[in-house]
């Protein structure tokens, strides 16, 4: 990036989500600054704090002089001007709140760990029902992605046998939501991409 003068831009979607740790999924953004770098990073708070109708996030600007920042500032205030004119309140009130408090923000950080294990291990069962069930294909990806969703590596037409027989619904790219999964339908979930599968084999 610093050879060939590229300007970083982060999307922060999924801080604390991505490993359960706040400061870990934060690391490749603070290398970045630690190196010297400009940069800017969107960051959102609809997955981490359930706040998904209210588009609640920020654009965090590093610059290397402050003596720069009324200027950003006034550029960063134009384009919101021209695409949102008014952002959302509400949202973002509710973000400051659980930030600025260190009880809540505490509770915060221990929920978001919790979700995290929550995906890690419907992800790890997922992978283990479908290797139980011999699922033709390695199923090793599922697991060793991060995050609320997967590629699952399904193809459109199997995506779309999936939709239509077994009324289970995902990205046409084949991008499934894990946190969707729970004890109650992973069965159903790994027996009906075992099915289309064997299928489309």
């Amino acid at each position: 990036m610093a050879e060939r003068g590229h300007f970083p831009f982060f999307d922060c979607a999924y801080q604390g989500f991505a490993t359960g740790d706040v400061d870990r999924d934060a690391y490749a953004i603070r290398l970045f600054v630690d190196r010297g770098f400009e940069l800017l990073v969107a960051e959102s708070f609809a997955k981490n704090m359930g706040l998904y109708g209210e588009r609640t996030g920020c654009l965090h600007a590093v610059c290397k002089s402050s003596e720069v920042i009324p200027q950003v500032s006034s550029q960063l205030n134009r384009l919101s001007r021209a695409t949102i004119s008014t952002a959302s309140a509400y949202g973002a009130k509710l973000a400051a709140t659980v930030l600025q408090d260190p009880r809540l923000y505490e509770e915060w950080l221990l929920s978001m760990q919790d979700m995290s294990r929550r995906i890690k291990t419907m992800r790890d069962a997922l992978r283990d029902k479908l290797v139980a069930l011999a699922t033709p294909g390695s199923w090793d990806h599922v697991s060793q992605q991060i995050g609320m969703f997967s590629f699952t590596g399904l193809s459109k037409q199997q995506v779309d046998t999936l939709r239509n027989q077994y009324h289970l619904y995902m990205t046409d790219d084949g991008r499934i939501s894990v946190a969707g999964l729970n004890s109650h339908n992973i069965d159903y979930v790994a027996q009906s991409i075992d099915a289309v599968v064997r299928s489309s084999v």
